[in-house]
């Protein structure tokens, strides 16, 4: 989870620098910045839908190791991008890496604490927060210290590079817990639950992913703030992130996961337009970071309640649930930036609002109906 990290929050901590480093004296527009992001998550999305039904068959130990192949190939590529398109390929094979990760990992946690999915999500999701820590924090400290965004790219290739060493000699377990046969995945799409779930994860990942793809360059572009406070933010938005996944994990079957859920959109919606409107510019970066602790659980806990509702759903279920909540990661920072251009950045941001609004009400409809067939 923590190379997965390199792979989603490298690029946001660079994006101003890749606009002045390809798009000349005028720099690369707001759209084509957004672009770039959605690059990512498009790779991101590519690799899990693949990765999902393979992984049924062949297990999850080869797709994790060509995962983290491409996360350093990727990480290369962008290092020795001379344009514009090159990033753009480059972005592309990190997002890709990136989905094998992300696809095969949560299947696994499921299976290995079926009494406890929720908690467990939580807290394996937690370190793709610890990792996004680590990687903006060394990113920042590249910039400040004046060594190039290239050779910071090389840097972060040891760790899948030291991670596929350490995934080669190691059994995976099997993809799903329960002896019982697999649900096909024609029959779980057409149950009506299973929908609204997808896409509630759809929601919750605009909600997460449109923050923090965009926060270091609104708190430098809107809020007036130096570069260096912009990767600030957004390690102050991950640690956030990280501990509001901890929290979830650590409280265990203690909570309803539905409720939590509904209070973590709730809470999110304030914050974003907070932070969008708000005058002061510390007050509105505070509320960019408190939407981290608020909308952290979303995403991890949607997978576990999914899960739960359908133990027998396979690996093929995790990967449709994550390419939706991928899909919003692609979506939003491309709007986002799109609305940047119309108007400005506060209005581009507050556009994010919107996402946990629409999941609030599915949230609570799913909770209605989790013990229907």
């Amino acid at each position: 989870m923590m190379c997965l990290a390199i792979g989603v929050n490298l690029v946001p901590v660079f994006l101003t620098t890749l606009g002045t480093a390809f798009g000349g004296p005028t720099g690369l527009t707001q759209e084509q910045l957004g672009r770039l992001g959605a690059s990512a998550f498009g790779g991101l999305v590519l690799g899990i839908l693949v990765t999902g039904p393979l992984a049924d068959r062949w297990g999850a130990k080869p797709f994790a190791l060509a995962g983290l192949g491409l996360v350093a190939a990727g990480l290369i590529g962008l290092a020795a991008a001379p344009d514009y398109a090159w990033a753009g390929v480059a972005v592309f094979l990190l997002g890709l890496g990136a989905g094998q990760i992300d696809m095969v990992l949560s299947p696994v946690v499921a299976a290995l604490n079926p009494e406890r999915r929720a908690a467990a999500m939580n807290w394996l999701h937690s370190f793709y927060c610890v990792g996004a820590v680590l990687t903006v924090l060394a990113a920042t400290v590249c910039l400040e210290l004046g060594i190039s965004w290239r050779t910071a790219c090389l840097a972060q290739v040891v760790m899948p590079l030291g991670l596929i060493g350490a995934f080669i000699p190691l059994r995976f377990p099997p993809m799903i817990s329960d002896d019982g046969p697999r649900m096909p995945f024609p029959q779980l799409l057409r149950s009506r639950w299973f929908q609204v779930a997808l896409i509630a994860l759809l929601l919750g990942g605009a909600t997460e992913l449109g923050m923090a793809q965009w926060l270091p360059a609104y708190a430098e572009k809107a809020l007036g703030y130096p570069v260096w406070v912009g990767g600030a933010g957004l390690v102050a938005f991950s640690l956030a992130m990280a501990v509001g996944r901890m929290v979830v994990g650590a409280a265990g079957n203690r909570l309803d996961p539905f409720l939590v859920m509904a209070w973590g959109c709730a809470l999110s919606v304030v914050l974003f337009i907070a932070s969008a409107f708000v005058p002061q510019p510390a007050i509105a970066l505070a509320c960019c970071i408190l939407a981290g602790f608020t909308g952290s659980c979303l995403w991890p806990t949607m997978l576990a309640v999914t899960a739960d509702r359908h133990p027998d759903g396979g690996a093929s279920m995790f990967g449709a649930l994550a390419a939706f909540g991928n899909a919003g990661g692609i979506v939003m920072p491309w709007l986002v930036g799109w609305i940047a251009d119309q108007r400005d950045l506060h209005w581009g941001l507050a556009l994010s609002a919107v996402a946990p609004l629409l999941m609030w009400p599915l949230v609570l409809l799913l909770r209605r109906h989790k013990a229907h067939a």
